[in-house]
């Protein structure tokens, strides 16, 4: 482990993840390849995005890279006293499948440096169903718990509750998902491990990207035979609502983006192609929808 890697070591390996992801997920799909599209922000620095639309497994799919830098937003100052610029470096994915019991997925990893020291990562993982059994919620915070344990045993439990903190439609009282990790300015002294160096925790940023695409294969490999009708695709629509409506009005990465002028197409292509809002909508008791719905308050998996 390199105990202090390097803005480019860090930036580089984000890069690299996005290429061994989207050749996973081109294999996966079986059908569609990625496109790609450069950009340059003025500011400084950009990116590369990388979009699947209307493939066999994947309805809609972002992979995205990017590098920028520039003078320090004024909304971060408080996080690094002194600092007039900063680096971000970031790996961004959220997929969309067509099949309502494959999920939805979403990750991000991202590093955040100064002119003048101050640096911390984040990110995270989260898995947006819209049918799941418990076997498999079960299945996937065991995946991820053994990803927090390689780097240390505390991890796991408090960036799992910060996703489920953070993850919270609190509009609708109701996750988003199932859960997963989230962790953000993390760095030397940092709680719950302060003792973790800055090599540990980009080891730990390292370990979650390289385990995105085994747990989304499980997914994949898990739920897609099941049958589906008009009923399950009109309950993914109504899902996908929710999805949305978390990612406009709470989510940090498309606030931040939006607030440092970064480029609105990549910004949004987390957004799912099609979605529905039924007026006061609720499932039949009993219903797989509303046993559904009981998945969707924190609980510990593991």
């Amino acid at each position: 482990m390199n105990a202090n890697p390097t803005l480019k070591q860090i930036s580089d390996k984000f890069s690299s993840l996005q290429d061994q992801i989207i050749a996973g997920l081109e294999k996966l799909d079986g059908q569609q390849k990625f496109k790609q599209d450069e950009w340059l922000r003025p500011e400084g620095g950009g990116g590369r995005t990388r979009i699947i639309e209307n493939g066999r497994l994947l309805a809609k799919g972002g992979v995205n890279f990017s590098h920028i830098h520039g003078p320090l937003p004024e909304f971060l100052t408080a996080h690094a006293p002194g600092a007039q610029k900063f680096d971000v470096a970031g790996i961004s994915i959220v997929l969309h499948p067509h099949h309502p019991f494959v999920p939805i997925i979403h990750m991000n990893l991202r590093y955040f440096e100064t002119d003048n020291g101050h640096y911390w990562f984040g990110g995270g993982i989260d898995v947006t169903p819209a049918y799941t059994d418990e076997a498999q919620i079960r299945a996937y915070h065991q995946a991820l718990k053994r990803i927090g344990d390689q780097t240390d045993p505390a991890l796991y439990a408090e960036h799992k509750k910060n996703c489920d903190d953070y993850f919270l439609i609190k509009h609708r009282d109701e996750t988003r998902g199932i859960g997963g990790l989230f962790f953000d300015y993390s760095r030397e002294g940092s709680l719950p491990a302060p003792q973790l160096s800055k090599g540990q925790w980009f080891e730990y940023a390292s370990h979650l990207g390289e385990a995105f695409l085994p747990i989304y294969t499980q997914f994949v490999n898990d739920n897609q035979s099941k049958k589906f009708g008009e009923s399950e695709l009109h309950w993914q629509r109504v899902r996908r609502g929710r999805y949305v409506e978390f990612n406009l009005l709470y989510d940090r990465g498309t606030h931040f983006g939006l607030q440092t002028g970064g480029r609105v197409e990549s910004i949004l292509m987390s957004l799912p192609p099609v979605a529905e809002w039924i007026y006061d909508h609720h499932p039949a008791p009993q219903s797989p929808e509303a046993k559904m719905l009981e998945f969707l308050k924190p609980r510990e998996w593991v």
